[in-house]
């Protein structure tokens, strides 16, 4: 969830807009396509008879269903939904945000209790994603291609902070729907961090939208969009500004603090691994949608080569298990030559205490970070779930990220399903890392706070991985508390026990994130729109330890 902004500055009317005609977008027809059944899907319908008949009750007869209260998804596969579900289901469309008459997107939050809207009365690509899945899900896949298709044309403006030009690629953050009752016009504001606290530019929103273009595909076998000029164009702009050539050293992607869902300073500039995962996820969705033209070759071809040096880069460096943590433990340093091991001139004196303790013998994780002499030994949920579900992990690393959620659940998981990143860092850390940061104190907020919303992506790398049990398990302590709490943005304290002492309630990621786990614990094949198979050709060639297997 974004910070508090400043007023947007990005505005156009709807008369000087160059806009996609949504309803004549959406009148195209479709190709009718049926897919074969991926690895990720047939393993997720095999998993399915494992589910105890406890979880899966056939007590619900199908029959037609209202505009709220009965998902399609629970019509066709006829399970008595939890009592939540509904409530979800009326929450989520309460959030709708309408443009000329067309769904294009979600706010963030529908809290009327709150003095102050500030922000969350937007559309943000990133809290839109949950949002997308669980309508996609439901088989209502229109709203998803309206968000794409304005989204895509909001990358076309000219976005300017202070006297400098952003790339020509730079999603937007966000956008704000307008409506002049007087006029009859609706006018839309886009935020591509001109307005942000710290005005950062969100990195992360193009690789969500590509990775939405591809789940769109996937999900509903519409070709027809993804192949158009000008998707193919938006993907060809945002790849270029990670692409291009520079003083790089390294395959990963440099960023500066506050780029992601992370949004505030909180020492994960250089290499997050948030940034990395998703970066690798869409550079594999964008090479099974870019076209084999002359331009397309052109790319298709610099993804093929940064895939491989980005996958081995990330499973050798980035990847953290008893055995390599006892290497980094009795590393020399000051190493010159090109058969250095230390090859980032880590100290060991750095390794932080709790480290040795948390790292069980079996299981590990991708550290938060990797530069020069320095190793951020932090664990972030959302970077280790999205290696696993687009397969920068391997098979083993995935499983042993599995391992170390069951052994530490009480730490990473603990009352409310997840924690953002542990540990939290306090006192003269906490003064030094975050400038005294008043809204990420110790177990808050992006400070090792628990986020509902992550929920589904645990559930999707728990289906993905053959541990659908972990996911019962979250769900069962989400629907202990969420609804009762009003669907609040975070909860604080080591546990998650508390509501954030700054959460939103009834913010719409953590009801959809909720909707998503639901609706792909039912029916696993859903996955297949958000995961992707291992490339063989990516394994690594050195495999720097496997205590995994001890």
């Amino acid at each position: 969830m974004e910070c508090p902004k400043e007023p947007l500055g990005s505005q156009c009317s709807l008369s000087e807009m160059d806009d996609f005609d949504l309803t004549r977008a959406l009148d195209k027809p479709r190709l009718k396509i049926e897919r074969k059944r991926s690895f990720d899907e047939r393993s997720m319908s095999e998993l399915s008879t494992g589910y105890s008949r406890h979880d899966l009750d056939m007590a619900h007869s199908p029959g037609s269903r209202s505009f709220v209260d009965t998902p399609l998804s629970y019509v066709r596969n006829s399970f008595e939904p939890h009592p939540m579900v509904a409530e979800a289901w009326e929450a989520l469309r309460r959030s709708m945000v309408f443009f000329r008459g067309q769904p294009v997107g979600t706010i963030a939050a529908y809290d009327h209790a709150s003095e102050e809207v500030l922000n969350y009365d937007q559309v943000f690509v990133r809290d839109f994603v949950p949002s997308a899945l669980a309508f996609l899900m439901n088989g209502e896949p229109d709203i998803v291609k309206n968000f794409l298709l304005k989204t895509l044309q909001l990358q076309g403006w000219e976005k300017r902070v202070d006297r400098f030009k952003l790339g020509e690629g730079v999603m937007p953050a966000s956008f704000k729907v307008l409506h002049d009752p007087v006029r009859k016009t609706d006018t839309i504001a886009a935020d591509f961090g001109e307005s942000a606290i710290g005005r950062v530019a969100p990195v992360d929103s193009g690789f969500w939208w590509i990775i939405l273009l591809r789940a769109y595909t996937k999900s509903t076998g519409d070709l027809t969009l993804s192949e158009t000029p000008e998707c193919q164009r938006g993907i060809r702009l945002i790849l270029s500004l990670c692409l291009s050539e520079g003083f790089d050293t390294f395959p990963t992607l440099l960023c500066a603090d506050g780029c992601s869902m992370v949004d505030r300073r909180m020492g994960v500039y250089g290499y997050p691994i948030e940034i990395q995962a998703l970066f690798f996820m869409a550079l594999r969705s964008a090479l099974s949608m870019l076209k084999h033209d002359e331009e397309g070759r052109e790319f298709i071809e610099k993804i093929v080569k940064r895939l491989h040096a980005l996958s081995f880069h990330m499973r050798n460096y980035f990847w953290l298990d008893f055995q390599q943590l006892n290497d980094i433990y009795r590393y020399k340093t000051e190493e010159y030559s090109h058969t250095a091991v230390n090859k980032f001139n880590v100290m060991p004196d750095s390794i932080p205490d709790w480290v040795f303790d948390f790292m069980p013998l079996r299981g590990g994780y991708f550290v938060g970070n990797v530069s020069p002499a320095r190793m951020d030994f932090r664990w972030f949920s959302l970077g280790n779930c999205v290696a696993i579900l687009s397969s920068l992990a391997t098979p083993d690393q995935s499983m042993a990220i599995m391992d170390l959620l069951e052994h530490r659940w009480e730490e990473l998981i603990g009352e409310m399903p997840l924690k953002i990143c542990y540990p939290c860092i306090e006192s003269h850390e906490w003064r030094i890392v975050t400038g005294c940061d008043p809204k990420n104190t110790r177990w808050s907020y992006h400070n090792g706070g628990s986020w509902p919303v992550l929920l589904w992506m645990l559930t999707a790398a728990c289906i993905k991985t053959g541990r659908p049990q972990i996911a019962r398990r979250a769900i069962d302590l989400i629907e202990s508390r969420l609804h009762r709490d009003c669907w609040p943005e975070y909860y604080d304290g080591k546990l998650g026990r508390y509501v954030g002492k700054q959460a939103r309630k009834f913010q719409t990621w953590s009801i959809a994130g909720y909707l998503v786990a639901k609706m792909m614990l039912e029916d696993p094949s859903h996955i297949g729109m958000i995961s992707l198979e291992e490339d063989k050709q990516m394994k690594p060639v050195i495999k720097r330890s496997a205590s995994w297997t001890c």
